[in-house]
């Protein structure tokens, strides 16, 4: 169904979607490729929410030459009025012969719409080339818009034996320099950072994406382009001080809690602080709830906590991912678990998992793993 050149100009436009992994947030990352036979004619990717779409990009690059192309584009084009107008209708208007596309946009507002405008204008539409590697590459957008439940990752780091600290509490470091920056970056792909209120006590930690810490990413970001993550601390007895680490970095913070804060702390707060009151469970925040709220915020959420709070997310089904960093390193019998969950009486009790992706980073290994 699918020629090498279709194959080869999908890929394109997936690694120009790629370019936009750290910038369109909330939006899709979305590339388009413009061909004629062999040869690109336009290109373009989505930059940024409320900047023009891929399409737009790649058609005007292509000018009067995309009358009689084909389209290869990694979303379906969009057919409603937004921010920008629709793309289908631009690509209809430049005379665009054929579409392909990667994957359907689950987005009610456009959901097929695209494919039916392009179709009823006489355009020959196939979807679904390279399909799996599009939806991998918005999988929280495309959680998001089909539940309405972001993607949650849950992010660990640990010895050899399963550590994350020594009895006494020490953790500093266990994983290189080279996997610190990388999380740097996984942080800056997510719309939220999740922590306790017992790290922030420990830590007093910033909990931003540290921009001199991106590595190579800063040759093609600038410290504006990086969208700070929402930081969201469970504070479940509204323990919080009133003076922390967190309020110096002026980007948006998200305190939840299940009884209200004193009045003397609300007035402490900084302009960027803003509190959500949840029902308990077990005197804990309720973790289901807290994600359908920040459904409405962003579409994935990185679960960077100690052991308690990530294995409440994993053992209530709640999380979608697991990236571990494991360094070469034996912390010992009395150091500190990866994770606190309920005792199995079976293997079949098991968490289910699988590995999508191992790698070197430095001298620790990072692992993937699909959760379900």
């Amino acid at each position: 169904m699918w020629s090498i050149q279709d194959i080869k100009m999908m890929s394109r436009a997936l690694t120009l979607a790629r370019k936009g992994l750290y910038t369109t947030r909330p939006n899709p990352s979305v590339g388009c490729v413009l061909a004629q036979g062999g040869e690109v004619i336009g290109e373009g990717y989505h930059i940024k929410a409320g900047g023009p779409h891929a399409e737009v990009h790649a058609l005007a690059q292509a000018g009067s030459k995309a009358k009689g192309c084909t389209a290869y584009v990694t979303l379906e084009p969009c057919s409603h009025y937004g921010r920008t107008p629709p793309c289908a209708k631009g690509l209809i208007q430049a005379g665009v012969t054929r579409v392909v596309i990667a994957t359907e946009d689950p987005n009610p507002q456009v959901k097929g719409r695209g494919i039916a405008m392009l179709q009823d204008a006489g355009i020959q539409v196939s979807v679904g080339l390279l399909g799996p590697e599009a939806i991998k590459l918005n999988k929280g957008f495309m959680k998001s818009m089909a539940k309405k439940l972001p993607w949650v990752t849950v992010k660990l780091a640990a010895s050899l034996d399963g550590k994350t600290a020594l009895s006494n509490g020490v953790s500093k470091w266990i994983t290189g320099p080279e996997s610190r920056r990388d999380v740097q970056r996984l942080r800056a792909r997510h719309g939220a950072l999740v922590t306790g209120i017992e790290t922030v006590l420990a830590d007093n930690p910033h909990l931003n994406v540290r921009y001199n810490e991106l590595g190579e990413l800063v040759h093609s970001l600038s410290e504006s382009d990086v969208i700070q993550p929402i930081r969201v601390i469970l504070d479940s007895r509204a323990r919080l001080p009133e003076k922390v680490a967190l309020f110096d970095i002026q980007s948006p913070i998200l305190l939840v809690s299940c009884v209200p804060y004193s009045e003397e702390s609300r007035q402490a707060w900084p302009d960027h602080v803003s509190h959500l009151l949840l029902p308990s469970i077990d005197g804990r925040v309720d973790l289901a709830k807290l994600l359908e709220h920040l459904s409405t915020l962003c579409h994935s959420v990185l679960v960077e906590a100690g052991a308690t709070l990530a294995g409440a997310f994993m053992a209530e089904g709640l999380a979608d991912e697991l990236v571990l960093y494991q360094a070469i390193k034996i912390l010992g019998d009395k150091g500190r678990n990866l994770l606190s969950l309920p005792e199995y009486g079976s293997m079949a009790m098991l968490p289910s998992m699988t590995l999508v992706d191992e790698r070197k980073v430095g001298s620790d290994t990072r692992l993937t793993l699909k959760l379900s």
